[in-house]
């Protein structure tokens, strides 16, 4: 018989690549939508109603859903409160409807913010300093929901596997903007004056997708986290070199000069926005993506082709409305 997969935020932009690979091989996908929509079954992260429908009958449940919303928030609960209670309800549709097993989508902001600027390699084993250098609302977000998460699966027996995307960039297919295409929107529209000394760990949205399912059945998932990231992390001004080189006029209001650190540092004092920024400059963590390919046999994409395609998809609307909703 057919398989039963339900999916979280189907609307998402994750969710919408995780829903593809699903399909295509083979699995029937049930889709959760905060807001009513064709196709959608209606399940918000804020209330119970809807989730132990939703779940009933599944095999699977990918839950992708949670506010992404990096930098400063003026109440961080409006983040941290969907993303724990949230996780929470999902799970325990998921424990009550008998589920195999649960990928949650978690990030590398659980992992790799907070800490000392060192050469230290970050793995699967560490977890963000929750008061740290650079950790903001969105970081403890996701260390207390997936903390949350882990808890729930030990008390309840719930087989769970938790996934660490890094800055996820890669084809927009429609809707809103999300994930670190915003990086690429803001490039193309010309809203960056020039390059802070900002280097970024990217991962291709599709690469991510497959990873999600592939951690519903891999034998050696359960009970394991995942960072994925598709290599060394790339300095922002790469970013804007690789999207000239391919886009050509459309890439024009690309800004080709950097940002003195001073000027980033200044702005930061006076927008909050810049502020968790700032303390990363001329940092480039070295991050590990090791088990995820021996454990889910996963071979991602370099970051060059997760720029362009996202570069592509975005070059017709680069100033289409962004949103910082969900994934």
């Amino acid at each position: 018989m057919t398989q039963r997969v339900l999916v979280t935020g189907g609307s998402g932009f994750i969710a919408g690549h995780c829903i593809r690979v699903l399909q295509d091989q083979g699995f029937a996908v049930r889709a959760t939508a905060r807001s009513p929509r064709p196709g959608f079954v209606h399940a918000d992260l804020l209330s119970d109603d809807g989730w132990k429908a939703a779940a009933a009958g599944c095999d699977y449940v990918l839950h992708v859903a949670s506010p992404v919303r990096p930098g400063h928030v003026a109440n961080e609960d409006d983040l941290i409160v969907p993303a724990r209670e949230g996780t929470l309800r999902v799970l325990r549709a998921a424990a009550d409807a008998g589920v195999k097993r649960v990928v949650l989508t978690s990030a590398f902001h659980a992992v790799g913010f907070g800490h000392p600027h060192t050469s230290h390699v970050f793995t699967e084993d560490d977890w963000s300093v929750m008061n740290g250098p650079g950790m903001d609302a969105y970081g403890r977000s996701k260390v207390l929901a997936e903390r949350a998460a882990w808890e729930f699966a030990a008390r309840e027996g719930l087989e769970l596997t938790t996934m660490l995307p890094v800055a996820v960039m890669g084809p927009v297919s429609g809707g809103s903007v999300s994930g670190a295409n915003h990086i690429v929107q803001r490039m193309l529209a010309g809203e960056m004056p020039g390059f802070p000394d900002l280097h970024i760990p990217i991962v291709d949205v599709r690469d991510v997708a497959s990873a999600h399912v592939a951690a519903m059945t891999a034998a050696g998932a359960a009970g394991e986290r995942f960072l994925l990231a598709s290599g060394p992390v790339t300095p922002m001004r790469e970013i804007g070199a690789v999207l000239r080189s391919h886009l050509g006029a459309a890439a024009s209001k690309v800004p080709t000069r950097d940002l003195p650190n001073m000027v980033v540092r200044l702005g930061a004092v006076f927008n909050p926005q810049l502020r968790a920024f700032a303390g990363e400059l001329g940092y480039a963590k070295q991050i590990s993506n090791a088990k995820a390919r021996r454990i889910l046999g996963w071979t991602p994409r370099p970051s060059t082709e997760a720029i362009i395609a996202a570069g592509e998809s975005l070059a017709v609307r680069p100033t289409a409305p962004s949103a910082r909703k969900t994934r």
